[in-house]
């Protein structure tokens, strides 16, 4: 069994919450602010997995952006939560709690019958 990869699935799934959460806290946030607050949580994401799900959720309607000028280049995309968004980050965020409390549960090692 290859750890790393399961390793790297779990962490997959909860990007989501994750940075719908960090978007939420912030208000508008720039995508690399995103990675680095990611990273200080040991949750280490690229641009080429963190762009795409932006995308995604911004398609689905979760998120919105508005382009900010920069004073070291281009105009930058800066990206927030919509309403809807802030519906699925609470379903997610309970969704999150039932699962880690399932899982504790049944990982713990006094839950067994004998």
């Amino acid at each position: 069994m290859k750890l790393d990869n399961t390793k790297a699935q779990m962490k997959k799934g909860v990007l989501e919450l994750c940075i719908l959460s960090i978007i939420k806290n912030e208000g508008e946030v720039y995508p690399s602010d995103i990675i680095a607050r990611m990273k200080e949580a040991e949750l280490i994401v690229v641009e080429g997995t963190l762009y795409p799900l932006l995308t995604r959720l911004k398609n689905s309607g979760l998120l919105t952006y508005s382009w900010k000028e920069s004073t070291s280049g281009p105009p930058r995309k800066y990206f927030s939560i919509t309403d809807d968004g802030t519906d699925v980050l609470e379903d997610l965020r309970t969704s999150w709690t039932q699962l880690v409390q399932a899982v504790n549960h049944s990982i713990e090692e006094n839950n067994h019958t004998s």
